[in-house]
């Protein structure tokens, strides 16, 4: 008899799996039939997706099949031999994590979660994080930077997991949700998840001082499940993003600022780089575009097939 369960759990080869309507947890693994079916990923399972299991004397779980997803986040694989790797899937809100420094995070890093937001569906929900290391001009550009992507219709809070300044806020995003939160190793995802929740019992790290990057700590992906109703997907940081299945023709699509000016481009094919006549390049050079969004729609202009 089959049963339904959610991935909460991913080490690679094994999994955790919650039988639904339970507080059930089975340490679970693929039928060999199945992997073959998912081979161009590097991962054919992720936190979050609803599958369907075999129990065998117990105690061990067989994954048997995958439910469809609504969504999920993905990135190029750094295994040259697959395509991809699925970071999280049946995601309800996506938090981007972003700190000025200590690390920093580059804008182009955020744009291209951005991008993957708006190609498979998913919320995004910005957060400037450790504002209160900043002085008075990082404040500045920090606050540029935020009205910047409000302008464009993303939702952003500043938050100090120091101070908890705007902690309580967040839960507001995050009720009876699944959530994911996403950035650079040292930006502050599993502090955040245990600010939010102090029970949760997660690993945090400090940041190396010789490089002002932070440690890897988290090495798998896991959900966690919130005492006021829903869950969050704590993955490891990542140092790239890599654009995958988008066609050149797509990109402008997935900025809405620059999809918002095309369509006065003169002509409908324009892919606004030298065209003539082109919207988007006037509003770029009249400040109505952002010249760093411009820079990462050629950016991913250029990666994509």
């Amino acid at each position: 008899m089959y049963l339904e369960g959610l991935i909460i759990k991913s080490t690679g080869s094994w999994y955790q799996v919650l039988k639904l309507g339970t507080n059930l947890v089975f340490e679970a693994r693929i039928r060999g039939k199945f992997k073959l079916l998912k081979n161009r990923l590097t991962n054919p399972l992720a936190v979050g997706d609803r599958v369907k299991f075999l129990l065998e004397k117990e105690k061990v779980a067989w994954i048997v099949d995958i439910q469809p997803r609504k969504n999920y986040l993905i990135r190029k694989s750094v295994n040259l031999s697959k395509e991809s790797h699925i970071i999280a899937s049946n995601i309800d809100v996506a938090c981007f994590l972003f700190t000025l420094r200590l690390p920093e995070t580059s804008l182009g890093f955020l744009d291209r979660f951005l991008v993957c937001c708006e190609t498979y569906g998913i919320p995004p929900l910005i957060l400037f994080n450790k504002t209160d290391l900043l002085d008075e001009k990082e404040l500045g550009w920090i606050e540029g930077i935020e009205n910047s992507y409000r302008n464009i219709g993303y939702k952003t809070i500043k938050i100090s997991c120091i101070s908890n300044k705007n902690i309580e806020s967040i839960k507001g995003y995050l009720t009876h949700k699944v959530s994911v939160f996403f950035g650079h190793s040292g930006v502050g995802k599993s502090t955040l998840i245990q600010r939010i929740q102090p029970q949760v019992d997660i690993k945090t790290g400090e940041i190396s001082h010789a490089n002002a990057k932070g440690r890897h700590t988290t090495s798998f992906a896991q959900m966690y499940f919130w005492d006021f109703g829903g869950s969050v997907i704590d993955i490891p940081g990542l140092k790239e993003f890599g654009i995958i299945d988008i066609k050149r023709e797509e990109v402008q699509n997935y900025f809405p600022e620059i999809f918002f000016y095309a369509k006065d481009c003169k002509f409908g094919n324009c892919l606004h780089t030298n065209e003539p006549k082109c919207a988007v390049i006037e509003s770029r050079d009249k400040g109505r575009i952002p010249k760093s969004r411009y820079q990462s729609y050629t950016n991913v202009l250029e990666e994509a097939g």
